[in-house]
């Protein structure tokens, strides 16, 4: 952790929402003045999107498992532990973008699915904020969770994290219902082992639950709204005069434990606004009292 510079990680599998949770930062930010540095985990994925699926069918053949970006083969989790060091160090750092989507791809004039080269971070910025799938990350190689200063976890029930990505990758990339659901299959045990921990190191979990019927979630019924959903927050180190103050100003939210509280799902963006705003306050004024 560093005061002089500090990192905000958002971690979540891919189709958590952890991108929706980052326009929510930059609204902040902007509303706060502060000048945050956000990088993308797709950023350091190893391998471009070609690449990546030869390796998957290369290792179905001969290694007996698969590989996927939520484990560690297929990402660059040194670099990325290096870009968390430096910045915390000196505020300083290399990083790069994925290309997703025709869009972003045609304004780089490359093809989808590959990155930009490798740039320095702006080195003027505030504080550096992380959104992808291994912000709290710990191996026998790499311990990124110990250079976050605030780690947040997005991470919807399961069945509702699959509807989600059935949806995105449908709709944003072209992928069919067959793909999206192999890529679940491939990936179940790197999530289990590499994903799934790091809910445990979280400051800060938001986890939302369909409170209609999503027993199927192959079968296209749709995303449920955010009035079908509740969110349930949980603090690691829990505050009872900021969970009342949260109850008191969110119509229909409860608390269910002494370190979780559950809001309506519509409420969702105004819930992290009150809770992450004085976070970050404390961890930029703490900078600049180094």
């Amino acid at each position: 952790m560093s005061r002089a510079h500090p990192i905000v990680a958002v971690t979540g599998a891919s189709g958590a929402g952890t991108t929706s949770v980052q326009k929510t930062f930059k609204s902040i930010c902007a509303q706060e003045k502060y000048h945050a540095c956000f990088v993308e985990g797709d950023s350091f994925h190893k391998y471009d999107r070609d690449a990546m699926r030869q390796l998957i069918d290369a290792w179905e053949r001969t290694a007996g498992r698969s590989i996927s970006h939520f484990g560690p083969e297929a990402n660059l989790l040194n670099e990325l532990e290096t870009l968390f060091s430096n910045y915390g160090m000196n505020g300083t750092g290399q990083t790069r973008q994925y290309l997703h989507n025709d869009e972003s791809a045609r304004t780089r004039g490359q093809k989808v699915g590959t990155f930009t080269e490798w740039t320095a971070v702006d080195n003027k910025s505030d504080l550096l904020i992380y959104e992808g799938l291994h912000g709290g990350i710990i191996t026998d190689e790499v311990n990124v969770a110990q250079h976050v200063d605030l780690l947040i976890g997005i991470t919807p029930t399961i069945n509702l994290e699959w509807i989600q990505k059935l949806h995105r990758d449908q709709r944003d990339r072209g992928h069919t219902v067959d793909d999206v659901t192999q890529t679940i299959l491939r990936r179940m045990p790197d999530y289990i082992e590499y994903i799934v921990p790091q809910f445990s190191r979280t400051h800060i979990n938001f986890q939302r639950v369909p409170t209609v019927d999503t027993s199927n979630p192959f079968s296209n019924t749709g995303i449920p709204s955010a009035g079908e959903s509740l969110i349930v927050v949980r603090f690691n180190d829990p505050n009872q005069q900021e969970i009342d103050d949260i109850i008191n100003g969110i119509g229909g939210s409860f608390q269910t434990k002494d370190d979780c509280i559950v809001v309506p799902g519509q409420s969702f963006e105004q819930t992290l606004a009150l809770v992450i705003t004085p976070r970050l306050n404390k961890l930029i004024l703490n900078s600049q009292l180094d």
